[in-house]
């Protein structure tokens, strides 16, 4: 019985002894399932990533330091408004909303826009009366400038960081939205939202084609074909100034696009500044370089006295008529969002660059953009102003064509519209660039004395020489 205990005994401590020795490997397997601190990997992807779209995404925002977008896509802003107006209208309007819908439905803030075809004229009536919205969008920094000096608007450094606005834009769009407040300081007044190429001249493609026409490569090729046209029987310009209370502003690109073409860029700038006046010799060239086509009635549809009754968005229409009623339109791509909606990019109608009169001054391309401005300063208010300052802010626009971007994180592959991305190339092919003149003039001149200058001198009103020093009275002391 003790020798079978004993046995027992051996046994039992046989398997106690086999038992810790199982028990040793699986104690040491917890220590492995403990490397895998490696499943904190996870956590790892909350981190921004570095592709994310800055304007789109609140870890994108973050990581740019724009603190009010970022947290209004985390939704603190769910609930609130931002008042907004500006010149969009018709199409361009519905192009802005649809743009930014996205926005407001990530965010929950609710962009009221009301846009004005009398934007010139009731933004100063708002401003004094105590009721501008929270944001304007302004097509003439000239015009921010005014009220600016006045001390009505938030310079944009409180909202945004410089260091933001400098990796997104370049330094020329920025120099732009740089002015001189009520306190005599300059600081930044507005982020740029979209821009315009305007030395296109737009024609019939499918039509053209058929009828053998070329493309003019310099001003006196441009004449020829003018000329041509008009001996086949049709006037070759769609011309068009009326738009309201802006009635005049195509006359004023124009008019540019002359300047630029038969002076030197040093003229420009000092026209811009007022230091050359409309009223010398370089600018009254450059207003009768067109004119010459403007005021002969076989070159222009309808004829010279159609010029300043023909709605703007209204003068190509012709163009797509089968057989073309007129064959050449210069405008900023924007118009064709006044193209029949049927009409195809690159198949019923394309684009030349606008050819130079003198090659000395080389190929240089006029642009003009939107600047946003605010008025109000809330954090809800901030988030949008940074926003607009992203390239997903005219993203939805750049797809549906009608707009260019200058923003420095949109991508070619975001334009819908062939035409547009080839303008966006196009301009980067320029020998110079030069902002619209008269949106960077005061707004009494820019906006006032011009436009109307023009449309009397185009409506046989007034002679030019009477309205070029009308023009240059207007300008403030």
């Amino acid at each position: 019985m003790r020798r079978l205990n004993l046995l027992t005994l051996l046994v039992i401590v046989t398997l106690v002894l086999g038992a810790c020795s199982q028990a040793a490997t699986p104690t040491a397997a917890p220590e492995a399932t403990k490397a895998p601190e490696a499943t904190k990997a996870p956590e790892a992807t909350k981190a921004p990533p570095t592709d994310a779209s800055v304007g789109g995404t609140e870890a994108g925002a973050r990581a740019k330091g724009l603190t009010e977008l970022a947290d209004a896509y985390a939704g603190k802003y769910k609930g609130t408004k931002v008042t907004m107006t500006g010149p969009f209208t018709d199409e361009d309007a519905v192009k802005f909303n649809n743009t930014i819908k996205a926005f407001e439905g990530a965010t929950g803030i609710d962009i009221q826009y009301e846009g004005s075809k009398e934007f010139e004229a009731s933004i100063a009536v708002r401003v004094q009366a105590g009721d501008v919205p929270d944001v304007v969008d302004f097509p003439q920094p000239g015009l921010l400038g005014t009220f600016v000096k006045q001390g009505k608007v938030v310079p944009v450094s409180a909202a945004i960081s410089a260091g933001w606005l400098k990796e997104n834009y370049l330094q020329s769009w920025l120099d732009m939205a740089t002015m001189t407040g009520a306190d005599g300081k300059a600081d930044m007044y507005g982020v740029w939202h979209r821009f315009s190429g305007k030395s296109q001249v737009w024609y019939p493609k499918k039509a053209w084609d058929a009828a053998g026409y070329k493309i003019p490569t310099t001003w006196d090729e441009l004449l020829a074909l003018t000329e041509q046209i008009a001996k086949d029987g049709d006037p070759a310009w769609c011309v068009g100034i009326e738009s309201g209370a802006a009635t005049g502003w195509p006359a004023t690109d124009w008019t540019e696009e002359m300047m630029l073409r038969t002076t030197s860029l040093e003229n420009y700038d000092k026209w811009v500044k007022g230091e050359l006046k409309f009223a010398s010799p370089e600018v009254k060239k450059a207003v009768e370089t067109f004119a010459n086509v403007w005021n002969n009635d076989k070159y222009v549809y309808g004829g010279k006295a159609s010029i300043v009754t023909t709605f703007f968005g209204d003068a190509p229409t012709p163009m797509f008529e089968n057989p073309p009623k007129c064959w050449l339109h210069k405008q900023g791509n924007f118009i064709t969002s006044f193209f029949p909606k049927e009409a195809k990019a690159g198949v019923d109608y394309d684009f030349f660059y606008m050819p130079p009169v003198d090659a000395q001054y080389g190929k240089p391309y006029l642009v003009a953009g939107d600047i946003m401005a605010m008025f109000h300063d809330r954090p809800e208010v901030r988030a949008v102003m940074q926003f607009f300052s992203t390239g997903e802010s005219v993203k939805g626009w750049l797809a549906s064509a009608g707009a260019l971007s200058m923003h420095n994180d949109s991508q070619l592959d975001w334009y819908g519209d062939p035409v547009e991305r080839k303008i966006a190339e196009t301009v980067k092919g320029a020998t110079s660039v030069r902002f619209d003149a008269s949106d960077l003039m005061p707004g009494e001149v820019g906006s006032g004395s011009e436009w109307k200058g023009f449309t009397d001198y185009f409506s046989g009103a007034k002679d030019l020489d009477t309205v070029l020093q009308t023009i240059d009275a207007a300008w403030p002391k």
